[in-house]
């Protein structure tokens, strides 16, 4: 591990006190609470800010994947929690393909539930993870730290721009030190945390919102939805075979036996079960029209209209 010199902390909002909470313990629970929650209230202020930098990510990552490339998240500690958690969201959710949404975590998958300390220091050893699965031009890679500088997320950061990937940086300090290391960075400046340096908090927060956001609007461009819809949901237990249900119901117009015998006949499938819903065709049909749609439900859906 590369020796690095003294890091100023003096120069990170996330790390300054706060001085709204200076009095923290000696507050009743109420007014912690309160106190907790008009803190938090001010994340989406800060997240709105940074939206046009959001919105350009989101359309890089889905013309990356459209390419065959991957959404690789790379992050330290309660970063990399979160990347990991947004990866394994997005096939439940969208059918995605567990290999298009990954999430790299400093220390390994033990650091998920047991912090491995100083591996946030370790900045070759980010490189090495991330060189593992093999980057390559076709992938956006988001290095996610809080503070922007964590040795370990530059160093996988800067593997990737050797691949040839995109690098998205993601961090909650304006001057953050991954800005040299990434090609488009989105800073949210959420401020001090009431508890000091417990960026687990609103950066935390601003984190989660802000990968909601990449993954969600992404998928919306691949056609993973029909308007405010998951069309293309697992339905892997009871409550996602429900929804499904009601997603061909309102989408095909149809009664819920009919919905219930064009998911029978799509084998599951909700997109393909809409058209044999809506459109009175065979699965056969169905899995064409979505073919030459490119996966688009809305196109194939227009199809006949335009076709006239």
């Amino acid at each position: 591990m590369k020796h690095r010199e003294r890091i100023d902390l003096d120069r990170l909002t996330t790390e300054a006190r706060n001085p709204a909470s200076d009095d923290l313990d000696r507050l009743d629970t109420l007014d912690m609470v309160r106190l907790i929650n008009a803190e938090d209230a001010t994340v989406a202020t800060a997240v709105g800010g940074v939206a046009p930098e959001i919105a350009q990510a989101i359309d890089v990552i889905a013309k990356q994947l459209t390419r065959g490339g991957r959404l690789i998240y790379a992050g330290a500690g309660t970063s990399g929690r979160l990347g990991v958690l947004d990866a394994a969201e997005c096939p439940p959710t969208f059918n995605a393909d567990p290999g298009q949404v990954v999430g790299l975590i400093a220390g390994g998958p033990d650091a998920l539930t047991t912090a491995v300390e100083g591996a946030e220091d370790d900045a070759d050893a980010g490189a090495a993870m991330l060189r593992g699965i093999e980057p390559t031009a076709n992938d956006v890679v988001v290095g996610i730290t809080a503070s922007g500088r964590a040795p370990w997320v530059l160093g996988a950061l800067d593997e990737a721009r050797k691949a040839g990937a995109f690098t998205i940086g993601f961090a909650c300090n304006a001057e953050a030190e991954l800005k040299a290391h990434a090609e488009l960075c989105i800073l949210p400046v959420v401020g001090p945390e009431v508890l000091s340096g417990s960026t687990r908090m609103k950066a935390g927060t601003a984190t989660k919102m802000v990968l909601n956001m990449l993954t969600t609007g992404a998928m919306v461009r691949l056609g993973k939805t029909y308007g405010n819809l998951m069309v293309d949901v697992q339905a892997t237990n009871e409550k996602l075979v429900e929804r499904a249900i009601r997603i061909v119901q309102t989408i095909a117009h149809c009664d819920r036996a009919e919905a219930r015998r064009a998911l029978g006949a799509s084998h599951g499938a909700v997109k393909p079960a809409i058209l044999i819903a809506r459109l009175g065709i065979d699965e056969k049909e169905a899995g064409e029209r979505l073919r030459r749609a490119g996966g688009l439900l809305r196109v194939a859906l227009d199809e006949p209209e335009r076709d006239a």
